[in-house]
């Protein structure tokens, strides 16, 4: 399986909008999930093993931060008609399965991917309150697709930290995840 580390915009960067439908039935814009004190938007799929490795951690961080005024959304990116695997009615399983508590959403035109820069999954974008761009780290430390045991929680730390001060941790580690599955024009 291929894999990439996502790199994208500097930080300072403001979050780009979206409109995107959500596993359910609404429609999400940034606006219906920016958090008093930031905003994650993770960028992730139903079949990688690197996301099937952190969900968990990502729903139970995911939970922590909305107490904590930080909201979170993630956004599947890829080409559904080359992997059906990861389409509209497998991403409610999905999120039925891992009891999701955030929007699950589908981007099917990959605009949003390609307009935030995001090129595996999961690809992670930490923002601060004003929606500018603090942390684009990894989840936490991985052997292959599988969390290393008593490993610092990377994600939640710098979200409590740009919740708390504004600024992300000067230290990142690129996340490291499967290719996103593009469309062939």
């Amino acid at each position: 399986m291929p894999t990439a580390t996502g790199t994208s915009h500097e930080f300072g960067w403001r979050a780009a909008d979206f409109d995107l439908e959500g596993v359910d039935g609404r429609k999400h814009k940034l606006a219906d999930v920016t958090g008093e004190k930031g905003t994650l938007v993770l960028f992730i799929c139903n079949h990688c093993p690197y996301v099937k490795g952190v969900i968990g951690g990502l729903v139970e961080d995911g939970k922590a931060l909305a107490a904590e005024g930080v909201r979170t959304i993630a956004i599947m990116p890829n080409d559904t008609d080359t992997y059906q695997v990861d389409n509209f009615d497998r991403m409610k399983e999905f999120a039925q399965e891992h009891r999701l508590g955030f929007p699950y959403v589908i981007d099917r035109t990959q605009a949003v991917a390609r307009s935030y820069g995001a090129v595996c999954t999961p690809d992670i974008f930490g923002f601060d309150a004003g929606l500018a761009l603090r942390y684009r780290g990894r989840v936490q430390e991985m052997r292959g697709s599988t969390p290393v045991a008593g490993a610092r929680r990377e994600l939640l730390e710098a979200m409590r930290m740009i919740a708390r001060t504004g600024k992300g941790p000067e230290d990142q580690v690129p996340p490291i995840g499967c290719s996103i599955k593009w469309r062939r024009s």
